[in-house]
């Protein structure tokens, strides 16, 4: 579990988000990300017991700054509300590999993962693997424990091409699957359960059910083996 000084920090951070008052509470910032970096770590020992191209993981690794990058941003507050942490074979800098992550800001939080956007050439991997192993791909996605916990896929629109994308005919039984550009699933974690001793093992049963989609999504990957 997080502590609640971790969480009242955050929303502290929502209602002062200026350098003068971060500089002021610099401390508690401090304490706060040492918190989810302890937790952090005790996710990635844990699973990394099940899933073990995550096992040399450390935390740091896998944690975002919380400085905002407002360069091509309107909004101009100068830091993130939450702790993020991407957990996946080459931690945080491995965009282009599918990974599991854990988003923790009050009201908004939430755990699960998959690969985001990927670039053109995993991007088509991937169709391609689904194609090739639809059966596999749809038996993933309606076993118990993934629908139970993720339902399904992210099906946002900015998440799927209008179409299915080009080199694909329109009535193939993979065209509903082939037309997403990003494979995410997540589930909401109420405040309570940020400061609950049970945090952890939701977490990682959000993990496990995950787990055989991050398998079959970096197999997907340009020169991956298997």
């Amino acid at each position: 579990m997080l502590q609640k000084s971790t969480i009242q920090f955050l929303k502290q951070l929502r209602k002062n988000n200026n350098k003068p008052w971060f500089d002021t509470h610099r401390s508690e910032y401090e304490s706060a990300r040492a918190d989810y970096a302890a937790f952090i770590q005790k996710v990635i020992d844990a699973h990394g017991k099940k899933d073990p191209s995550i096992k040399h993981l450390v935390a740091k690794d896998c944690m975002f700054r919380i400085n905002r990058d407002v360069r091509f941003s309107k909004d101009k507050s100068p830091y993130k509300t939450n702790f993020g942490a991407s957990i996946n074979q080459g931690g945080k800098q491995a965009v282009h590999s599918a990974g599991y992550y854990f988003h923790c800001e009050p009201g908004s939080s939430f755990s699960g993962g998959g690969i985001w956007m990927p670039p053109a050439d995993v991007l088509r991997n991937i169709r391609q693997e689904i194609d090739y192993s639809l059966n596999d791909f749809t038996k993933i996605l309606q076993t118990r424990s993934f629908k139970s916990i993720y339902g399904g896929l992210d099906a946002d629109k900015e998440y799927k091409l209008s179409r299915v994308p080009k080199g694909y005919e329109a009535d193939n039984p993979a065209a509903e699957y082939l037309r997403f550009k990003s494979y995410i699933a997540s589930v909401a974690i109420s405040d309570e359960d940020l400061t609950s001793p049970a945090l952890l093992k939701k977490i990682l049963k959000s993990f496990e059910a995950l787990q055989p989609l991050i398998q079959f999504l970096n197999q997907a990957e340009p020169g991956s083996q298997g």
